[in-house]
């Protein structure tokens, strides 16, 4: 608090500088040396509109938000120059007239009824820290001040104090202090806010409203009353903002998009960083992310991200359903976690194959037991379906057609459609195989949301980014022809959707990993493209996780969140040829492999189907196809040979477990599952 005798000194130094005469007062004032006027504060994430994201504290953990005069609302401006210093404009840093105003006072009444400092004074103080009760404090404050108005405008002072005032605790600063006391930024102030804002600086833990509610009430007050006398705000306005609450607590700061921001500040750059994204849309997107997983006891985690593919700006990203130290590995940002992406590669095989001329969307194509030099791949659920039309070997997420296409391109031409697309796929064990086809690559939730982007903009890289300028060397490429893209555009706005989903217009894909690790799923329309990870963070298996039942509903839930309106996917390009299977070329009209052989007789595992959560020590197991006898593994492990066609298994014990069976002629089959507890 300002005391009675430290106004007495502080006028005593303005006499005194006085005396000196304005020449030796000049000469006084140009030597002093200034303290540094660059001050730290904090780092702002922004979204697209400026909106506050997220902040960080500088380094010894204060909330210091740098701001302007410009950037706070001027009934605030205006009540803290008429209240604080009155002659602001006009002085030259001390205004001899409001000390002996304020002395005088001080004299008479034997308690301070008025300060004297001015607010160039006030930020000398602050920039130095300087005391108040000495003789040598107190002429270093006015020097300062008075070397403070030579060298910088006023508006450039005020903004000093805006940045350094105290508002109780580790906040400093108007900016920090509008979000921690009434959860936004300075622009729009309330009167009654704006009061308070004023009164704090004075005594700022004596009055910090969530300890001294009282005092800062009656602190608030009396700015208001005095406003009024001022003429700076008409009595109805003041009568409501007397009648406004005090906030009785602290607001925590915005912390949307946690992941994204630690990356982009520890990346380095300017103080302020914005961005593409949209607050509002990032906190539906966050509160869908908790929502997916509050129920679940299994430490499933989701990641999810939403971009604009016509621009490829980010709009929302989210890591993970909450930045924290839980067991669902919170702090991990999972859109940058390599994974496999399971059938969501896909779309891009049969796209490339249709710009290869390998087929066609109609055309007619095997799904039947095929052997690729020993590489036998199964359908999902070990049913084949004899010759079908690619479209529905898409919808239908077939692995045998797509690994005949695949064979037929030649795996290194998949990776070269997803580096054209940006991605960085990671290869396990060097070259590709045929499994590429099947999610036998790593990439990013980040890299698929790219791909899909380029699929949905006519087969076109995008530049998917989250700052508002270009990437830095970054130049389109075609990924596949416009009208392939189109193609697979128009299969997946027919391929079937989760019971009880309708999602109308939107072309999707859904994906799940060897042993249940990842479920994705990834969707376009014409403006915007979502994609959706959920799974454990440390990769372990999640039972009977699959991306059309878990990952799928959230992703058009997204869609929800994010418009009204399905925006269309384009009409054909006119070089689309749209013709039944008949009319089609006659090299068109049926796909043959070139390389695999058919596998009319291989053994299919008919019981239990892969994935399968069954209750008890052992279990009944039965083979269809293939020729006898048929030797049974269980983790590798023999378990018996029979002519008969099922099989007593009791050598399994809880947990996951895997099923072989070898026929007579070498072939095989394979079935994961999981025994629970009887």
């Amino acid at each position: 608090m300002i005391r009675a005798e430290h106004l007495c000194l502080t006028l005593a130094v303005v006499l005194w500088a006085a005396a000196l005469g304005r020449d030796r007062v000049d000469i006084w004032i140009d030597a002093t040396d200034l303290p540094a006027l660059e001050i730290d504060q904090s780092v702002e994430v922004l979204d697209r509109a400026g909106t506050l994201l997220r902040a960080y504290t500088v380094a010894d953990g204060r909330w210091r938000m740098g701001t302007d005069p410009a950037s706070v609302d001027p009934i605030y401006l205006a009540m803290l120059i008429r209240y604080e210093d009155k002659r602001f404009r006009d002085h030259a840093g001390v205004d001899p007239v409001a000390m002996a105003r304020a002395a005088a006072q001080a004299l008479w009444r034997q308690e301070v009824i008025s300060g004297g400092s001015t607010l160039t004074m006030q930020v000398a103080r602050l920039l130095e820290d300087s005391g108040t009760g000495r003789w040598s404090g107190k002429l270093r404050q006015v020097r300062v001040a008075l070397a403070l108005e030579r060298q910088l405008s006023k508006d450039d002072i005020l903004t000093l104090y805006l940045n350094l005032a105290p508002f109780g605790g580790n906040v400093e600063g108007v900016r920090a202090a509008s979000f921690t006391w009434f959860g936004k930024p300075p622009e729009r102030l309330t009167p009654a806010e704006a009061a308070l804002l004023v009164a704090l600086p004075q005594s700022p833990e004596a009055r910090r409203p969530d300890r001294h509610l009282a005092a800062a009430l009656a602190a608030r007050n009396r700015v208001l009353n005095r406003m009024v006398s001022d003429g700076v705000l008409d009595a109805e306005t003041a009568r409501a903002a007397l009648s406004e609450p005090v906030p009785t607590h602290r607001r925590p700061f915005p912390a949307l998009a946690p992941h994204l921001s630690d990356r982009l500040v520890a990346a380095g750059g300017p103080r302020v960083v914005r961005t593409t994204l949209d607050a509002g849309l990032q906190t539906r997107i966050e509160d869908l992310a908790q929502a997916a997983v509050a129920q679940r006891t299994d430490r499933v985690q989701v990641a999810v991200m939403i971009a604009d593919h016509q621009t490829g700006e980010l709009l929302a990203t989210v890591g993970s359903s909450a930045h924290s130290a839980d067991r669902r590995g919170g702090f991990l940002d999972l859109t940058q976690a390599v994974r496999s992406p399971g059938s969501t590669l896909k779309p891009l095989v049969y796209a490339l194959s249709f710009d290869n001329g390998l087929a066609h969307p109609e055309t007619l194509i095997a799904d039947r037991p095929m052997d690729f030099n020993g590489y036998r791949p199964q359908n999902f659920d070990g049913a084949y379906r004899g010759d079908i039309r690619v479209r529905d070997a898409l919808q239908w997420s077939l692995n045998i057609p797509v690994v005949s296409l695949t064979e037929a391109l030649g795996p290194d031409h998949i990776l070269a459609g997803l580096r054209r697309a940006g991605a960085d796929p990671a290869l396990p064990g060097g070259r590709p195989g045929l499994a590429v086809a099947l999610g036998g690559v790593g990439m990013t939730l980040e890299d698929l949301t790219r791909l899909y982007a380029g699929l949905a903009q006519g087969g076109v890289a995008v530049d998917l980014r989250a700052l508002p300028t270009p990437s830095d060397g970054f130049a389109p490429q075609r990924i596949v022809g416009e009208v392939a893209a189109w193609q697979v555009a128009d299969i997946l706005l027919q391929a079937p959707r989760p019971a009880g989903v309708q999602g109308t217009g939107i072309a999707f894909k859904t994906g799940t990993s060897y042993g249940h690790r990842d479920a994705l799923a990834v969707g376009f329309d014409g403006r915007h493209v979502v994609a959706v990870w959920m799974g454990r963070a440390d990769g372990t298996p999640v039972p009977g996780a699959f991306g059309a039942d878990l990952a799928a509903p959230i992703m058009f839930e997204a869609f929800e969140r994010l418009k009204p309106r399905i925006d269309p996917i384009p009409p054909p390009p006119p070089a689309t040829l749209l013709l039944p299977t008949a009319q089609l070329p006659l090299p068109l009209q049926r796909f043959r492999p070139r390389g695999g052989q058919l596998d009319e007789g291989a053994p299919r595992i008919a019981f239990p189907p892969d994935g399968a959560r069954l209750a008890g020590g052992g279990l009944v197991a039965r083979v269809s196809d293939g020729a006898g006898p048929f030797t049974w593994l269980a983790n590798g492990v023999p378990v018996g040979t029979t002519y008969r066609r099922e099989i007593q298994i009791d050598a399994l014990g809880r947990g996951f477990s895997a099923l072989t069976v070898i026929d007579a002629e070498g072939r095989s089959a394979r079935t994961e599952i999981e025994l629970l507890a009887p």
